[in-house]
């Protein structure tokens, strides 16, 4: 079997490539935001796959490495894809969808509550072209009361 890259695993190759990033991030409620830097490199697999190896900084100091995967699934219509992280034991499922102006990738899992109550939490990650060589990703979290609450915003920058 030879799958043969569609427009969306085209609009996944925009991320290939050597990246630094900032995030700025809220570790918990009413603590101040803390930022971070580091460096992604992203490789496609066949056109169809992209996977992101990022180092970088932890909040609070130690280094971490995290691993993104994403591709498009055309018998489901939607984008898919993982995370992981150094810092964590939750693996990260993705599903999602690009906006029709092409310039927004936004992707839902469901994840660990850091929140009061523990439990479990929709999330979205929120991948935006802002130029070829700038992009964000945006990680949001559905509160109790069902607003969506903005975490953590990352600037990447190609090297």
């Amino acid at each position: 079997m030879k799958a043969e890259p569609q427009e969306q695993h085209r609009w996944l190759q925009r991320l290939v490539g050597e990246w630094a990033y900032e995030h700025e991030a809220c570790m918990a409620p009413g603590e101040p935001a803390q930022k971070f830097t580091g460096v992604e490199t992203v490789r496609s697999i066949g056109g169809l796959w992209t996977v992101g190896e990022s180092r970088g900084e932890m909040p609070g100091g130690g280094a971490a490495v995290m691993i993104m995967t994403l591709g498009f699934d055309p018998a489901r219509g939607r984008f898919v894809g993982t995370f992981l992280g150094s810092m964590m034991t939750h693996l990260w499922l993705y599903e999602g969808t690009l906006d029709g102006a092409g310039r927004t990738l936004t992707l839902e899992t469901e994840g660990p509550n850091f929140g009061p109550g523990g439990g479990t939490a929709p999330y979205k990650d929120v991948i935006e072209f802002k130029s070829d060589d700038h992009r964000t990703l945006t990680s949001i979290m559905r509160q109790p009361d069902g607003s969506w609450q903005t975490f953590m915003t990352a600037h990447y920058r190609r090297k």
